[in-house]
């Protein structure tokens, strides 16, 4: 008999494309908050809120340990893993640059990073991919 959909487990290639998904909001995000400051200093400084940044880690932390995580099991790779947290670190790092004005750089290079992790863990489960 087969499972209800709410208790089979997510794939990890699903959990990997979902991370991917939201790396590239994140750089949207990124992106469009500088245009906004640009323009509309109010209105950009809705998106530039400290609590979308931090929940935006702890999303991407969550998805990248479930996700990286699976993957070292089944197919055994750690390079993919390791070039995720790379990733997760470097946003994180840029979390304490807000000041500095290096923190939309930074954060664009982590998702991407973190990105790339989430390709090569796709890529050594399905090297078709």
């Amino acid at each position: 008999m087969p499972l209800p959909m709410a208790s089979k487990p997510i794939s990890t290639s699903r959990l990997d494309r979902i991370a991917m998904g939201l790396s590239g909001l994140c750089a949207v995000h990124c992106v469009a908050t500088a245009v906004l400051l640009g323009l509309l200093a109010s209105a950009g400084g809705l998106l530039g809120k400290p609590i979308i940044h931090e929940v935006g880690l702890s999303l991407a932390m969550i998805l990248g340990a479930i996700a990286l995580g699976r993957g070292i099991r089944e197919h055994g790779f750690i390079l993919p893993s390791a070039v995720g947290a790379l990733g997760l670190a470097i946003m994180a790092y840029a979390m304490s640059l807000h000041e500095t004005g290096y923190e939309p750089a930074f954060t664009i290079l982590g998702v991407s990073v973190l990105a790339l992790g989430h390709r090569l863990n796709m890529m050594a489960k399905h090297p078709s991919v």
